[in-house]
C-alpha cells in the first residue's frame, strides 16, 4: 500500500533523532549521585522514547509513584539540560529522507512529548529548526500523546486537515495519537523498539523498517 499525504509529521526521540546517548548519560549521572556504577547504553536504548520516566525506571527502578521520584527527575533533567546535544544524531537515512521530502515540496513537521525547553535547542543544534514546518512539543497542547491534541494542533498550524497528514513514530502511543486524530500512521521500525511489542500489532497504516522504505511507500506526487 502507498500513501499520498499532504504533509508528514514525525516523532522526535527514536524516530528522527537518536537521543539515547545523551539521555543515558543523564541517567548515569543520577546513578553516580546515588553511589551506583554506570549502566551500558544498551540498557537504556529501548526506553529512550519514554524520556525521564523511562530513563529513571531503568537507572533506578523507580516510577512517578515512588518517594523521591520528583527529586531524581529534577536531577536527571539538570544533567540532560547540560548534555542535551552532545552525542545525539539523526538516525541513518533520516537526513536523506528529509531532503527527499523537501525536494518533493512535501511539508514535514515534528510532534514530540519532549518539552520545548529541550526540543527546540536540539533541533537548532541539528539544523532542523528552520526546515521543519512546525514543532509541537510536549507542553504545546493541553494533553500530550497518546491524546490526539498535539497532532490536531500541528494540523491547525499547517492549515490542513488532520486526515490529510501522516504521522510517523516508533512508539505505540504515537500510533494511538494518530488514530485518535484520524490521521494516517506509520510505525518506524528503526528506532527504540527493543523488546517492546511488535509494531505490527499497533494497527498502523504502515510499518516500515528504514527511512528509505518510508519514502518508497509515499506517493511523492509533487516532486520536481
Amino acid at each position: 500500500m502507498k500513501l499520498a499525504p499532504h504533509y508528514v509529521l514525525f516523532d522526535l526521540d527514536g524516530t528522527l533523532v537518536d537521543t539515547a546517548p545523551d539521555l543515558g548519560y543523564a541517567a548515569n549521572r543520577v546513578r553516580e549521585e546515588q553511589g551506583l556504577p554506570p549502566l551500558p547504553l544498551a540498557h537504556y536504548r529501548s526506553s529512550a522514547s519514554g524520556g525521564a520516566r523511562g530513563m529513571l525506571k531503568v537507572a533506578l527502578g523507580i516510577t512517578p509513584e515512588d518517594p523521591g521520584y520528583g527529586l531524581r527527575k529534577e536531577r536527571f533533567l539538570h544533567h540532560y539540560r547540560e548534555h542535551l546535544a552532545v552525542d545525539s544524531r539523526l538516525f541513518p537515512g533520516v537526513a536523506e529522507m528529509l531532503a527527499a521530502l523537501e525536494r518533493a515540496r512535501l511539508r514535514w513537521g515534528i510532534v514530540t512529548n519532549k518539552i520545548a525547553e529541550f526540543s527546540l535547542p536540539l533541533l537548532e543544534h541539528l539544523g532542523l529548526a528552520r526546515r521543519s514546518a512546525c514543532l509541537i512539543s510536549g507542553d504545546s497542547a493541553p494533553r500530550p500523546k497518546p491524546a490526539p491534541d498535539p497532532l490536531l494542533l500541528a494540523a491547525q498550524r499547517l492549515g490542513a486537515a488532520a486526515r490529510e497528514g501522516l504521522y510517523v513514530g516508533d512508539d505505540e502511543r504515537d500510533i494511538l495519537a494518530g488514530r485518535a486524530a484520524h490521521m494516517r500512521t506509520a510505525a518506524a521500525g528503526w528506532g527504540y523498539l527493543g523488546d517492546r511489542p511488535d509494531p505490527r500489532t499497533w494497527a498502523a497504516d504502515l510499518v516500515v523498517q528504514t527511512p528509505a522504505e518510508l519514502l518508497e511507500r509515499l506517493e511523492l506526487r509533487r516532486a520536481a
